[in-house]
């Protein structure tokens, strides 16, 4: 097998509560950010963007969201708001990955929908590469307008998700993949 087909049968999420420092030094990420980069993309729109949760930001993240909840319900549980004001600190990198599909003459919303998606997936196997590990979540936050705008969300935009990224603390788990004659089918004439 080679080497890049051993690193693709052996990625793994890992969740982003054992996910711990170090993180990407800045080189790193760079290398990190150009591979996720590096998807396709009909037309050439770089229809997505990153946004990096990192150092204290993370903790600043975490506060607005729960200042949001706060703010919809006061009576909010205190392990709820903890909950947040944790959510974006539980790995050293937090890299939100964002469409920003948009109408175009030539090039459909869906093809640029999945090519933020291959950007996400492009980060996380880089990730691995790199001997770090990473989880894909999209979590509440992603899909609430007020809290994805708190989030650097722009007009038009909106989360494929957020890659988690660290040093895992635990070895990684596989979990049952579907049988390829579940999942495979021959196209046949009519």
């Amino acid at each position: 097998m080679t080497d890049a087909l051993d690193l693709l049968s052996t990625r793994r999420s890992i969740s982003a509560p054992f996910l711990a420092e170090p993180g990407p030094d800045a080189d790193q990420l760079d290398t990190l950010l150009t591979i996720a980069s590096r998807v396709p993309d009909h037309g050439k729109l770089a229809p997505w963007r990153f946004i990096l949760y990192r150092g204290d930001a993370r903790r600043a993240a975490g506060e607005a969201l729960a200042a949001l909840l706060v703010a919809r319900d006061p009576a909010t549980e205190t392990r709820r708001l903890d909950e947040e004001r944790g959510r974006f600190a539980r790995a050293p990198l937090v890299v939100g990955v964002v469409s920003r599909a948009a109408e175009h003459v030539k090039i459909p919303v869906w093809e640029q929908q999945l090519s933020a998606g291959a950007a996400a997936m492009n980060l996380v196997t880089a990730a691995h590469a790199m001997g770090f590990a990473a989880q894909w979540v999209s979590e509440w936050c992603a899909y609430d307008a007020e809290a994805a705008a708190i989030l650097g969300l722009r007009a038009g935009e909106r989360f494929a998700g957020f890659v988690h990224i660290g040093t895992p603390t635990v070895p990684p788990q596989d979990r049952p993949r579907p049988a390829l004659d579940e999942i495979v089918t021959d196209w046949v004439p009519a």
